[in-house]
């Protein structure tokens, strides 16, 4: 008697191209260096002096060349310095997508659900009696069937309007997204890499509305002592910099940003690792750094408030868990209806990527 042996398939992670095995890992430090790729290059370089990563067929000097090859960088003809290209922005985005969300596939635009039954774009699982008024294609033709088979037999086929079923359908909704990022020193302070985290998680947020939700709309916001908006591509090369935390500046711009917007649903996502320390009043800054400023707070608070007003809930993810700053997002939260997440760099991702999905759900 003749049979077949199975066992469990091990993957052979040797066999991976060395290129793509090196491509990875570059993709990852150019994050880190904020698009430099000389640095990148020479900690590579490091990296493999110290775990073999190459060998003596395939060397760091053949993926160099392979990179501008395959077009993911270019050499500025002027100086001779070595620049990312637009499909290196793209490779870096989809890693921080697939890093931090999982693989995702690809799905037909404006798919967000909400929890409301009735005249929508997707049909779901759940099936209701007929009523006057539900269209031909909304019939389940297999359980009008079975009904009609059980109410009056199978000997002689009839079917009569209670037997019909209907498939109910969810809405999709469209959603404005505003992501605020805190550029400020304080994100490098510490010990702490926070700034590289929230790169990653911009990116990957990016990545997912581009492929899954293209009829949303993403603005991204950095945020210091000013704020202003930076395009998606721009997002490996962010860099923190000598700054306070004007938070006010960055919701004011997410604010406008989101009026121009004609989604009906509209959110606000801020990135952030400590207080407001900094206000901007006419041409002059107003500055604290040590404690809660009443007067930059109350500022503050005044914005959430608006954004309840106008019906934009704002999602807080403090990448920091110090006890000090809770009484601080408990009252921002509150006074916003919003939510907030004290996340730690290592679940930022896990967090936001759980409140742009089910979140949203809740939208009407």
């Amino acid at each position: 008697m003749r049979g077949f042996n199975f066992s469990r398939f091990q993957p052979d992670e040797n066999k991976q191209p060395p290129f793509k095995k090196l491509l990875d890992l570059f993709t990852q430090l150019l994050t880190y260096t904020s698009g430099d790729v000389a640095e990148a290059l020479q900690w590579l370089t490091e990296l493999d002096k110290e775990y073999s990563l190459t060998d003596k067929e395939y060397g760091i000097g053949n993926f160099i060349q392979d990179l501008k090859d395959k077009g993911y960088i270019k050499e500025n003809e002027e100086n001779g310095q070595m620049n990312i290209t637009s499909k290196t922005e793209q490779t870096i985005r989809k890693s921080a997508l697939e890093e931090i969300f999982g693989k995702l596939k690809k799905s037909a635009a404006g798919n967000h659900n909400i929890r409301k039954s009735g005249m929508g774009d997707e049909s779901n699982a759940e099936t209701r009696p007929y009523e006057f008024g539900d269209g031909v294609d909304q019939l389940d033709i297999t359980a009008s069937i079975r009904n009609a088979q059980i109410n009056h037999g199978v000997e002689s086929f009839s079917i009569q309007q209670d037997d019909l079923e209907i498939r109910e359908t969810d809405f999709k909704t469209q959603t404005s997204t505003a992501l605020m990022i805190d550029i400020s020193h304080s994100m490098i302070l510490y010990g702490e890499d926070r700034i590289t985290p929230a790169k990653k998680v911009a990116m990957a947020l990016s990545e997912l509305i581009i492929t899954r939700y293209p009829k949303d709309t993403l603005d991204i916001i950095v945020f210091g002592n000013d704020a202003w908006q930076v395009e998606i591509k721009d997002l490996p090369y962010l860099q923190v910099g000598p700054y306070h935390t004007n938070t006010v500046a960055g919701l004011e711009l997410a604010m406008d940003l989101l009026r121009r917007r004609r989604n009906p649903n509209k959110q606000i996502f801020m990135i952030t690792d400590g207080k407001p320390t900094c206000l901007k009043v006419g041409a002059q800054y107003y500055k604290n750094s040590f404690g809660l400023d009443r007067k930059i707070l109350n500022r503050t608070l005044n914005l959430a408030a608006q954004c309840k007003k106008l019906k934009i809930p704002i999602t807080t993810f403090m990448v920091a868990t110090d006890p000090w700053l809770q009484k601080f997002v408990q009252e921002f939260t509150e006074t916003n209806n919003g939510k907030a997440f004290f996340s730690g760099t290592d679940k930022l991702g896990q967090f936001l990527f759980y409140d742009f999905e089910n979140g949203k759900r809740k939208l009407l």
